[in-house]
C-alpha cells in the first residue's frame, strides 16, 4: 500500500513508540528505574556519569530524594551523600539514561505528524485534531515519566503512564490509516457485522488484558524489592495467591478464543485471504500464550518479561488496525 507523507510521519511516531515500551519494560525488569533519581538532569548532570566520582553532591536536590522516600515508605534520614554513594550504579544510570533518550523520536516525530497534519485540515479535519491529541498525549505522558522518577515508581502513577501510551498507540493507528484519500477497507462476503463484533471484543479484552499486567508487572516489581536473594522461579507461588494474576491468566485464553475464532471467520469469508495485519495478531498471540506458559510454569525470566510486554504493544497496534480495516456490512451489499 502506497503511503503518503503525512502517514509516513505517523508511522514513524507509532514506531518510536513501540520501541519506546520495549526499552521501558527493560527498565523496569533490570530494576534500571531509579537509575536516575532527577529529572530532567541525571545526578545532576545533562550527561549522565560513568563513575561515582564525577558525581557533584552538593547539588543534589537531596531533600527532594528524601521526600521520594519518604512516599516510598522508607525513611528520609537514611537518605545520605553515603547513601546515594552506594546506590550509584552505572548500568542502571546508563539504562534509564537510554530510555529517556529513546523518548526524543517520539517527542520529534509526533510533532512532525501535527505540522503535517495542517495540510490535512480541509478534507481531514479530524486528522488534524486527532494529530492534536496524539502530541497532547505525548505531553502528557513526558509529564507522567517526570512524575515516575519523582514519585519513586508509584504503583497507580506507572499504570497511568501505560494507560496512555496504550490510547497513544489506538491514536496513531488510527492517523496511520486514515490520512490519506482512500482509506483500506478489506471487503468479506458475509458476517461482516460478526466479525467486527469479535474484533472489537478481541480489542476490549487485549487493553484489559493489558492493564492487569501492567498491575502484575508492579507485584513482581515489589517481589524483586523483598526477595532479593530468592530465585524468580519461587515467585510464581506467591503470585498465584492473587486473583488478580488469575484473572490475567484466565483472560489470555479468552484472547485465545476470539483470536482463532475471528481468524477463521476471515479465512472463510475474505475472498482475498487473511493480510498480514490478521497473520500477525494470530502469531503474536500464539506467542504470548507460549511466553505466559513459560512465565506462570518454569521461570519469570526478565527476558520473556519484555518481550511480553513490547508484543502486547504491537498486538494492540495491529488488532485496532484490524478492525479499521473491516467494512461494517458483507462485499456483496457495500457492491449494491
Amino acid at each position: 500500500m502506497n503511503t503518503n507523507f503525512y502517514q509516513k510521519l505517523a508511522i514513524g511516531a507509532l514506531v518510536s513508540v513501540l520501541l519506546l515500551i520495549f526499552v521501558g519494560a527493560i527498565v523496569r525488569v533490570s530494576g534500571a528505574g531509579m537509575g536516575c533519581p532527577d529529572w530532567p538532569t541525571c545526578w545532576g548532570l545533562l550527561i549522565p556519569p560513568t563513575h561515582v566520582e564525577q558525581v557533584d553532591f552538593e547539588k543534589l536536590p537531596i531533600e527532594k530524594f528524601q521526600k521520594k522516600a519518604e512516599r516510598m515508605g522508607r525513611d528520609p534520614n537514611l537518605i545520605t551523600e553515603e547513601s546515594l554513594r552506594k546506590e550509584f550504579n552505572p548500568r542502571h544510570v546508563w539504562t534509564e539514561f537510554v530510555n529517556r533518550m529513546c523518548s526524543l523520536p517520539v517527542g520529534i516525530f509526533s510533532l512532525a505528524t501535527f505540522i503535517a497534519s495542517f495540510w490535512q485540515r480541509r478534507e481531514r479535519p479530524h486528522i488534524f485534531w486527532l494529530s492534536f491529541s496524539a502530541l497532547l498525549l505525548v505531553l502528557a505522558n513526558a509529564i507522567m515519566g517526570a512524575r515516575v522518577v519523582y514519585s519513586g515508581l508509584s504503583p497507580g502513577v506507572l499504570t497511568t503512564h501505560l494507560a496512555l501510551a496504550m490510547l497513544l498507540i489506538c491514536v496513531l493507528v488510527y492517523c496511520v490509516w486514515a490520512g490519506t484519500s482512500q482509506p483500506l477497507k478489506i471487503p468479506v462476503k458475509k458476517d461482516a457485522f460478526l466479525t467486527r463484533f469479535l474484533i472489537a471484543a478481541l480489542l476490549v479484552t487485549t487493553i484489559a488484558e493489558g492493564i492487569m499486567g501492567s498491575q502484575i508487572r508492579e507485584m513482581t516489581d515489589e517481589l524483586a524489592k523483598f526477595h532479593l536473594n530468592s530465585p524468580r522461579s519461587t515467585w510464581i507461588g506467591e503470585l498465584e495467591n492473587s486473583s488478580l494474576y488469575l484473572i490475567h491468566r484466565s483472560f489470555s485464553w479468552i484472547i485465545l478464543l476470539l483470536t482463532l475464532w475471528t481468524f477463521l471467520l476471515v479465512k472463510k469469508n475474505q475472498p482475498s485471504g487473511p493480510s498480514p495485519t490478521q497473520y500477525g495478531v494470530l502469531g503474536i498471540v500464539l506467542f504470548q500464550m507460549i511466553l505466559g506458559l513459560i512465565m506462570a510454569q518454569f521461570h519469570i525470566y526478565s527476558w520473556v518479561q519484555v518481550l511480553h510486554v513490547g508484543l502486547a504493544a504491537i498486538l494492540l497496534a495491529l488488532i485496532f488496525r484490524w478492525l479499521l480495516t473491516t467494512p461494517n456490512k458483507n462485499a456483496l451489499l457495500c457492491e449494491q
